[in-house]
């Protein structure tokens, strides 16, 4: 009939059709699409690697700016890539190892990009506290393992690797009065990154004698 009205299921069906999506749909459709998708984890790892290779090229052509955005991006991406290997269920043991090497290897990269150009200066001290910083960096994260090898969670520290990155993209940002003038805070950066790194590998190492002398308390280690 002409005249009807439609029923209140019915109502109820078309008000549905035409209700916008909440954030939380929209971000339930855009991951579905994402894992329906070919993207893996090792291809998230590799842009952030290409990232952060951009990044140093670019501290080497002292663009800072736009290596603390080239770097920051990478690092997201670094951040990336473990998330969605657990939320896609694509992650494979060799993309973990993989994630690990490559994170140790973009930091490194940037780092010794950075030491060339205070080198170039004739910085000695801040070229060699890049070197440090590398160092205890790679201690920080060998420490991590080791432990954990050895059955002892070892999380503790300051200078974990969000912080370095956050440090480091302050120091690149505004590095050599780029963005703001007369404001250089990345010499800064390299000697609070310096010390952080060192206190955290000192507090991993006491945490970990502590948690294994406990260990041994309970039970003996066999001769």
């Amino acid at each position: 009939m002409a005249g009807r009205h439609p029923r209140g299921d019915d109502l109820t069906i078309a008000e549905q059709r035409v209700q916008p999506r909440t954030a939380a749909e929209w971000r339930g459709y855009a991951r579905d699409r994402l894992i329906e998708s070919r993207l893996t984890p090792n291809a998230i790892s590799i842009t952030g690697l290409i990232l952060n290779l951009a990044a140093a090229v670019l501290v080497l052509e002292q663009h800072f700016f736009l290596a603390g955005v080239a770097f920051v991006v990478g690092s997201v991406m670094d951040t990336l890539d473990g998330r969605y290997s657990r939320m896609s269920g694509k992650g494979t043991l060799f993309g973990a190892f993989l994630d690990s090497t490559l994170d140790r290897i973009e930091e490194g990269l940037v780092l010794t990009a950075v030491a060339w150009y205070f080198a170039d200066r004739g910085d000695a001290v801040e070229a060699a506290l890049c070197v440090v910083v590398v160092l205890g960096s790679l201690m920080v994260s060998y420490t991590r393992a080791r432990a954990e090898a050895l059955g002892v969670e070892c999380k503790v520290g300051i200078a974990t690797r969000p912080v370095r990155v956050v440090l480091l993209s302050i120091g690149l940002v505004f590095g050599a009065g780029e963005l703001i003038g007369d404001v250089d805070l990345l010499p800064a950066s390299i000697f609070v990154m310096a010390a952080l790194t060192a206190f955290t590998v000192g507090q991993r190492v006491w945490h970990v004698r502590g948690e294994l002398r406990a260990l041994e308390a309970v039970e003996p280690p066999e001769v």
